[in-house]
């Protein structure tokens, strides 16, 4: 039998020195930042070869696995339409399609009017990823943002909805948001800067003129922030969004005098969040000012700094979102870890708390575009119950279900259970962990364990449901959620707890939670896996490093492995932004502190269990080169047999594929080589 053997990386030293540490980096040479270098193509092509041929035994498998999921779904599907200026919007699916098909129809019974399909748009591209959809105030044109190479530089063309004709009209190198001017003939946009693709410039085009013609609204000059848009709720400003990692921003410009200048409704002040919408003349703010859970504040259009509180801020609920409507203001708040929705009068008195009985669920605002709208539309999920869109009566209260998400095949909800349960950290912090599995297994002890964690950002990781998962349950799998420190899931508190100096308490959590679990009798600990992407790769391997023995294998999804390197690079996306969330590594002392737990720097002579790394070549938020550097570095270093598997996709970037089947071939694989090393395959 012919040995299968990796690729062995040739080794090109390369030194960093900073604060008087002297690194040696021998797979600098993987950066490549134009793409384009034959050798480090070569290698990462050796290494997918490699991981296919090694992952050819589970061949079968990710077939079986893929056509499983891909069985589940509806092969058409059709959304609920939405009534917006005149018209009833809706996108469907048709069978076997990647991308959606999205129209508008005059009356529900009317004949469908095509607005854009996005599988003609993406025919014959490598890669295709729809940003944004606008249509113009006057109904009468629709501007389109779309990524063609996967570095999330998006594309705006303009379209006539009278005579379906695309416009000469086309903007490049654009985040892809778009907003209307009130006149229908102006468009705003923002664009990328050249090297570090940081969104920084708010143009204003004017249809029918080039690009270059464009009036420069807007340019941020600090770089830890990202210029971001959105159209107030009452469409009458436009709202120019500046947000760093703790601080925020916010200037207005009237849409209907796009030639005018933005007014900055609240200077920026350190540590201070905010974020506001527009109705009835007035401004609703969310803010951090009064405590770090956030409170809601109302202001007179006129007088936006002066507040009148709606709800003062809560050591044990974080107000995580609002919604405004003519009769309503919705609130989407975290309780205990869990998100809830509450009614509010216009004068902020409470009216109404949905209640929900799922043990761990996630409920939130949907999308709901006309303020005048009697009805507020909501999502609601839970881990063993597939989504459902409903609808709350805001006079009555009444709910009624719009749509539940089909899942074919013999799905049968009660046969699966979930649980929330908190254990203890090494320092006494009490860590929620959701987690589901079928109710016939015959022992939990004997159960393959997968541990899911991500904990950056403040990002709260919800206990939805998933129907491709149940290709892991129904094959005996314990699916568990580690809600560790650096979300927000039990409030703000939970998430400073996780970054800067306290970023170890994230490895620490992931790894309690880890021997919670087993202690508890749930899951084999010979039979154990982690799973983590991006910022989740980091969490995944750092703990690699920490306790390698704990876990039999790894998935790591675009991992952001290199911190040390990236951080300390000002020409990265990741970089400049991000300074509060990881540190300053031109500081001395965060300098050590990254470098304690940098996966790729903490990679040492031990045995690591079997990982599986995947990645895409032209990720413009981790760049390939992390992943690869530190797969290089593993195989170098580890002292063990185990797989250690590179799948670089050469076409995609951060998100992987954009298609709905196409996503479904990736997982297909991930979940095949875990289950092969459990030793499970039917």
């Amino acid at each position: 039998m012919t040995r299968i053997l990796p690729p062995q990386a040739p080794r090109h030293p390369h030194v960093h020195e900073r604060h008087g540490d002297l690194r040696q980096d021998p797979w600098f040479w993987l950066r490549d930042d134009s793409r384009q270098d034959p050798e480090v193509r070569a290698y990462l092509e050796a290494e997918n070869a490699y991981s296919q041929a090694v992952l050819a035994q589970t061949q079968p498998l990710q077939q079986t696995l893929y056509d499983e999921m891909a069985g589940r779904m509806q092969p058409t599907e059709l959304s609920v339409p939405y009534w917006l200026r005149g018209f009833w919007y809706r996108h469907r699916f048709e069978a076997g399609a990647e991308h959606p098909v999205y129209e508008r129809l005059s009356a529900l019974e009317a004949q469908p009017e095509l607005l854009l399909d996005a599988n003609a748009r993406a025919a014959g591209q490598a890669f295709y990823q729809l940003g944004s959809l606008a249509v113009s105030p006057d109904n009468r044109l629709l501007a389109v943002s779309e990524d063609l190479g996967a570095r999330r530089q998006y594309r705006v063309q303009v379209r006539d909805l009278a005579g379906g004709d695309w416009r000469e009209d086309v903007l490049e190198n654009t985040s892809g948001e778009l907003v209307w001017a009130a006149d229908s003939r102006q468009l705003f946009y923002v664009t990328l800067d050249e090297e570090t693709l940081l969104p920084c410039r708010l143009w204003c085009h004017t249809l029918g003129e080039p690009q270059a013609q464009d009036r420069l609204i807007y340019e941020e000059a600090d770089d830890s922030f990202y210029l971001s848009l959105d159209l107030s709720r009452s469409e009458r400003f436009l709202l120019i969004c500046l947000e760093s990692t703790l601080t925020t921003e916010v200037w207005c410009l009237p849409t209907a005098a796009p030639e005018g200048q933005p007014v900055c409704l609240l200077p920026r002040q350190e540590g201070h969040e905010y974020y506001l919408d527009h109705l009835a003349d007035h401004w609703i703010i969310r803010s951090n000012r009064d405590g770090a859970n956030f409170g809601l504040y109302r202001a007179a259009e006129a007088s936006p700094s002066q507040w009148q509180t709606l709800l003062g801020p809560e050591d044990t609920v974080l107000l995580q979102d609002f919604e405004l409507f003519d009769s309503a203001i919705l609130v989407e708040e975290r309780v205990a870890g869990l998100t809830r929705l509450r009614q509010l009068d216009p004068q902020g008195l409470p009216v109404r708390t949905l209640q929900f009985a799922d043990a761990a669920y996630v409920t939130w605002l949907g999308f709901n575009p006309c303020p005048g709208s009697g009805e507020c539309r909501y999502g609601y999920s839970a881990l063993t119950r597939p989504a459902g869109l409903y609808a709350l009566d805001l006079a009555s209260g009444e709910q009624r279900l719009l749509k539940q998400q089909v899942v074919l095949g013999h799905f049968d909800a009660e046969a699966y259970t979930s649980q929330r349960l908190l254990l203890p950290a090494r320092d006494g912090a009490q860590v929620p962990v959701s987690l589901v599995y079928r109710r016939d297994l015959a022992d939990l002890r004997q159960a393959p364990l997968l541990v899911y964690g991500y904990g950056a950002y403040g990002l709260s990781e919800d206990p939805e449901f998933d129907a491709a998962r149940l290709s892991l349950l129904d094959r005996g799998f314990i699916y568990a959620i580690a809600h560790v420190r650096g979300g927000e899931e039990l409030g703000r508190h939970w998430y400073e707890q996780g970054r800067l100096e306290a970023k170890a308490n994230s490895f620490n959590d992931f790894i309690d939670v880890t021997e919670g679990l087993l202690d508890r009798g749930l899951g084999d600990p010979k039979r154990v896996f982690a799973l983590g992407g991006s910022a989740g790769g980091l969490l995944v391997g750092a703990v690699m490093n920490q306790r390698p023995d704990l876990y039999l294998g790894v998935v790591a999804a675009v991992p952001f492995v290199d911190v040390l390197t990236s951080m300390l690079d000002e020409s990265l996306p990741l970089t400049t932004g991000e300074y509060d969330e990881w540190g300053d590594p031109r500081d001395e002392d965060d300098y050590w502190r990254i470098k304690s737990y940098s996966p790729y720097d903490q990679v040492k002579a031990q045995a690591y269990p079997h990982l599986l790394v995947v990645s895409g070549f032209h990720d413009s938020q981790v760049q390939y080169w992390e992943p690869a550097k530190w797969v290089a570095k593993l195989r170098a270093h580890k002292t063990d047999s185990n797989w250690l598997l590179l799948c670089m996709d050469m076409e995609v970037g951060h998100g992987g594929q954009s298609g709905r089947y196409a996503q479904l071939k990736d997982l297909a694989r991930e979940y095949a080589f875990m289950l092969h090393l459990a030793g499970v395959s039917g």
